[in-house]
C-alpha cells in the first residue's frame, strides 16, 4: 500500500479528526483490510505533509499540542506492514508500506543537497527550507520557511520548527510519539542551535535565542540564568522554556557530595550568559543569499 499526497484533502480538520479517532480503536488486521482506512490514512498524511494540520501550534503567546495527531501517526505505524522500500538493488531499505519518503518536487521550493539526506512523508517543510546532507526529518515534524537543517542534524517526530532557524551540524531535536501526553520540542522563530546540541523531551526554546555548541536541554535539565539569577526547570505540565533571546552555553557546575569533591567532579550545566544584543545578532546573522 502506498501512501502519498496525492490523496485530493477533501475531509475538514474536525472530520478528519474523528475518523482518525476511529481507526485508533479498531485491530490491525482491520486497518489493513479496510478501504475506508486507506482514504483516511491518505487524507491524514496529505494534510500533514501540506502542513494544515500539525502536533502544536502556537496560540496566544502558548503552544497548543494537539494529541490526536499523535495518535493518528501511531495509527499508520499499526496499519503499515514491513515492505521493500528499496530505490534500487544497491540500498536495501525496509519500513512500513504506510510510511514512505515526502514526495517532493521542484515546486516545493525545498532544497535538498544530494548525499544521502531523507524525508519522511507526513511532515511539513515549507519553502526555503535547506537540507544539508546527510540529515534527517521525521513524520510529524513541521519546518518553516527559510529554515536549514544542516549535515548530521535530526529533526524528530512531531518537533516543531519555526522559520529561520539554524540547525547547526549534529545538532539533535527529539521527536516523541509515546506516552502519548508527551509534549514535543518546540523551536520557535530565528534561534541559533549550534552544533553538537541536544534539544529533547517537551523542551520550548522561544524566539531568537542562541543554544552555543554542545549545549543539552532536556526535562530534567535545570538552566542557571546568570543575568536574572534564576533557575529555570520543567515543573508538571509547564515544560523547560528557554526565554526569548536568551544566550545559553554549557556550563558546569560542582557536585556537593563528599566523594564528588575529594575527586573534583562536576556536572555539565546549561548557563544563561546574555540575552541578544547587536553583537549577538551580527554573529548569528543568516547570509539571505543561501536562501535565494
Amino acid at each position: 500500500m502506498n501512501m502519498t499526497t496525492n490523496t485530493t484533502m477533501s475531509m475538514t480538520t474536525e472530520i478528519l479528526r474523528e475518523r482518525m479517532a476511529e481507526l485508533s480503536s479498531l485491530a490491525p488486521h482491520e486497518l489493513i483490510s479496510s478501504p475506508e482506512a486507506d482514504a483516511t490514512c491518505a487524507a491524514f498524511l496529505a494534510a500533514l505533509n501540506v502542513g494544515t494540520i500539525r502536533a502544536a501550534e502556537p496560540m496566544d503567546g502558548s503552544w497548543t499540542v494537539h494529541q490526536w495527531v499523535k495518535q493518528g501517526i501511531l495509527t499508520l505505524f499499526r496499519k503499515g506492514r514491513l515492505h521493500d522500500a528499496s530505490p534500487d538493488g544497491s540500498f536495501p531499505f525496509f519500513d512500513k508500506d504506510t510510511l514512505p519518503l515526502k514526495p517532493l518536487t521542484l515546486a516545493d521550493q525545498v532544497r535538498v543537497v544530494p548525499g544521502g539526506s531523507a524525508i519522511r512523508t507526513g511532515c511539513y517543510v515549507a519553502p526555503g527550507v535547506i537540507c544539508m546532507p546527510p540529515m534527517y526529518i521525521n513524520i510529524g515534524a513541521y519546518v518553516d520557511e527559510g529554515s536549514m537543517v544542516d549535515s548530521h542534524a535530526l529533526v524528530g517526530t512531531c518537533a516543531q520548527i519555526g522559520k529561520r532557524v539554524h540547525l547547526s551540524a549534529a545538532a539533535q531535536i527529539g521527536g516523541v510519539l509515546e506516552p502519548a501526553g508527551a509534549r514535543p520540542v518546540v523551536i520557535e522563530d530565528d534561534v541559533m542551535v549550534g552544533g553538537n546540541c541536544g534539544v529533547y523531551e517537551g523542551v520550548r526554546v522561544r524566539s531568537r535565542a542562541v543554544l552555543g555548541s554542545g549545549v543539552i536541554l532536556n526535562a530534567s535539565t535545570p538552566v542557571y540564568d546568570l543575568v536574572h539569577e534564576r533557575i529555570l526547570r520543567s515543573s508538571g505540565d509547564v515544560p523547560l522554556e528557554i526565554p526569548e533571546g536568551a544566550v545559553v552555553v554549557a556550563g558546569a557546575r560542582t557536585i556537593a557530595t563528599d566523594f564528588a569533591q575529594t575527586h573534583g567532579l562536576s556536572m555539565s550545566t546549561p548557563l544563561i550568559v546574555k540575552y541578544r544584543d547587536e553583537k549577538t545578532d551580527a554573529r548569528t546573522a543568516l547570509e539571505q543569499v543561501l536562501r535565494q
